[in-house]
């Protein structure tokens, strides 16, 4: 998050500085003509910028929510080069005008009194309305590139917070700053920042269609780069440069920097620049009150609501007037024996259809393309009677609707053809038989650990019948790693997981509870200097079920649909459980734990590798990147067979293993969504 609020601080701080010395340099100069009583025409002005902006925000935040993914990548790919032509004019003509900018404004403040009151509240909003207008554009492209708008938003906050509070300093003399100084260098680091954004920018259209080189990379260090380290995050959220970068990119980011740069830096030498006096120096404490009685047609507080009210309520109108409505504001019928009754071809963009279930059954709703079964939307158990809303984004293409009813055959309406353009993105839908191989290759692989943990846990059996118990604390964490290592099974495990795995939450007699058993029972012992008589028991115990569950294996029911659930599910419980060391019974072992997971989760996504990538190909090379930090910060936590406990991690490597898990579970969520048994197909 703060990463992305270095660039919205400075560009809040230099537009709050420049709007607010504008503001005390108006205040100033009517102060020293004893004008106090135009102030509130200063300050109604001001007000009426800073609504035009917020609206402004708003409006742009909605017409990017409302468009196609594609579009959205094309309008803001669209608004970042046009913030980066304002930022850029911004910082030249800072440049070029700091020094006049008292004298300029003095004069529109003079005719703005002789001409009444209106001028004076036209001229404050102009003054201001611009660093308005250019700060929403640059904190609206900010949150774009970042993700979310948390960052920038409190970035640009704690910037015109201080700005405030700087101009508040110079206006009353308790800070004297070189403005021409600040300005040249936030300008300097303005341009690289700007920089960044232009080859965001950039690369947004190439994703939006507009310009071409969309995998034409010149940098692609994805797989040397750790993208969530503390650095990387660093650099991408502050000058937007990526591990993985277009040549468009690239040659735009340098070249701009370049020209740009030299262009600043030339002109800032060839400029001599006078000292600028302070706007506390326009005396705006030293001249006396104007007491002249002016005649009130209306209370005082009406022209500054309305100036605030009227920008808003036109942004709330077109918020309102453009926001997509309901197909043709219809609703379609769903039934054992007509599907899609009522419906019409809708035109493109995010729609809303109501669903009427008007037959007897309950029944699923699909919006399909009828020509290859791919899913825009769906409801499930759509209960007769009732009533539900389907949201989807809908492009150029032939739509269709699917009725499954709980029982009786899928009936599929008529195809509509939608004209426009965009792109929408379907789910391929995915069925028991397409999940049939990777279940089978799974299974296979579970067949094989199933043989070597009974090997594993009868060594581990003769080891402690033999009173070799330091050998025995080897042996145990080869066995529990390969057990480890079958993670995706656990749903067909069903009591046997509690027997060798389960932990001695919730029982009577905690650790030495009677029904304590299993791998954790014998952790507990092996580090707890109990002996090998103790031990005997749960260790013949736990060789009997491990070969226990070996023969009922085949035997036992693997729901198809649970494959791809486990793919989220093993290292939500890593992150859960053994990355918090709450089930370490005193080995200290539970990085080994998370990487025997990890190993497992590997394997799950090379069985479901295949449909993946028809249906998400950039999902699978993201995962494999995350998967590659996690197992890089694991493999530097043990040496040879000696783990690092959970709770002896440095802070700082503890909280980058936490955020490379959290980040990787983050990235295998869309997973059990693109891999749901549809009954559309």
């Amino acid at each position: 998050m703060w990463d992305d609020a270095f660039p919205s601080f400075l560009i809040g701080l230099r537009e709050g500085l420049e709007a607010g010395l504008i503001v005390s340099i108006l205040v100033a100069t009517l102060v020293r003509a004893e004008a106090r009583s135009r102030l509130p025409q200063v300050w109604t002005g001001v007000l009426a910028a800073i609504a035009v902006a917020m609206s402004f925000g708003a409006v742009l935040t909605f017409t990017a929510a409302s468009m196609p993914q594609t579009a959205q990548e094309a309008f803001g790919g669209t608004l970042s080069v046009i913030a980066v032509a304002f930022v850029t004019a911004m910082v030249f003509w800072m440049r070029r005008s700091a020094r006049n900018l008292s004298s300029e404004l003095k004069q529109k403040v003079t005719g703005a009194l002789a001409m009444g009151s209106g001028m004076l509240v036209l001229t404050s909003f102009l003054a201001v309305g611009r660093e308005g207008l250019e700060t929403a554009l640059f904190l609206w492209t900010t949150a774009q590139a970042a993700g979310e708008s948390a960052g920038p938003l409190a970035g640009a906050a704690v910037g015109l917070v201080l700005a405030a509070g700087l101009c508040w300093g110079l206006y009353r003399r308790v800070l004297k700053i070189n403005l021409t100084k600040f300005f040249t260098a936030t300008g300097v680091v303005l341009v690289v920042i700007a920089a960044g954004v232009l080859g965001y920018g950039l690369r947004d259209l190439q994703e939006g269609g507009v310009l071409p080189g969309r995998t034409a990379y010149a940098v692609d260090l994805a797989g040397s780069i750790d993208a969530g380290s503390w650095y990387s995050t660093l650099v991408q959220g502050v000058l937007n440069l990526t591990p993985t970068m277009t040549w468009l990119q690239v040659v735009a980011y340098a070249g701009y920097l370049v020209v740009v740069m030299a262009l600043f830096v030339r002109g800032v030498r060839a400029t001599a620049p006078k000292p600028k006096p302070e706007p506390a120096e326009r005396g705006a404490a030293e001249a006396p009150a104007a007491a002249r009685p002016t005649a009130r047609r209306r209370p005082a507080w009406v022209v500054p609501a309305a100036v605030v009210a009227v920008p808003a309520v036109i942004a709330g109108l077109v918020v309102a007037l453009g926001r997509p409505k309901p197909a043709g504001d219809q609703t379609v019928a769903v039934s054992e024996t007509d599907c899609g009754e009522g419906f019409a071809a809708p035109r493109p963009g995010r729609q809303t259809f109501r669903m009427h279930n008007t037959g007897r059954q309950a029944s699923e709703v699909y919006l399909v393309d009828p020509s290859t079964n791919a899913v825009y939307g769906e409801i499930e158990g759509l209960a007769p009677g009732t009533t539900r809303d389907l949201v989807a984004t809908v492009a150029g293409g032939t739509y269709a609707w699917r009725c499954v009813p709980a029982s009786g055959k899928a009936v599929t309406s008529k195809p509509v053809t939608v004209r426009g353009g965009g792109a929408a993105k379907p789910v391929t839908p995915v069925s028991e038989q397409d999940l049939a191989g990777p279940l089978k290759a799974y299974k296979t692989y579970v067949g094989h650990g199933l043989d070597t943990l009974v090997g594993r846990t009868g060594t581990l059996r003769r080891d402690i019948e033999g009173g070799h118990l330091d050998k025995a604390r080897t042996d145990w964490l080869t066995a529990h790693r390969t057990y480890a290592s079958l993670g995706a099974a656990y749903g067909t495990f069903e009591d046997f997981d509690k027997k060798i795995d389960g932990r001695a939450d919730g029982l009577p007699g905690g650790d030495h509870d009677k029904d304590f058993t299993g791998f954790l029972r014998l952790e507990y012992g092996l580090w707890h200097g109990q002996s090998a008589k103790e031990l005997t028991g749960p260790a013949r115990q736990l060789a009997a079920d491990a070969d226990g569950l070996r023969k009922a294996f085949p035997s036992q029911d693997f729901d198809p649909g649970d494959l791809p659930l486990r793919a989220h599910e093993i290292l939500e419980n890593t992150l859960q459980f053994e990355l918090t060391g709450d089930t370490d019974e005193g080995s200290g072992t539970n990085l080994a734990t998370a990487d025997a997971n990890l190993t497992g989760t590997r394997e799950l996504l090379t069985v479901l590798r295949p449909l993946l990538t028809s249906r998400s190909p950039r999902l699978l090379p993201t995962v494999d990147v995350d998967i590659a930090r996690v197992q890089k910060l694991l493999d530097a936590a043990h040496d040879g067979g000696r783990w690092t406990p959970v709770e002896k991690l440095p802070a700082a490597g503890r909280q980058r293993l936490d955020g490379a898990t959290g980040q990787l579970l983050e990235d295998l969520a869309p997973i059990p969504d693109l891999l749901e048994i549809r009954k559309s197909a």
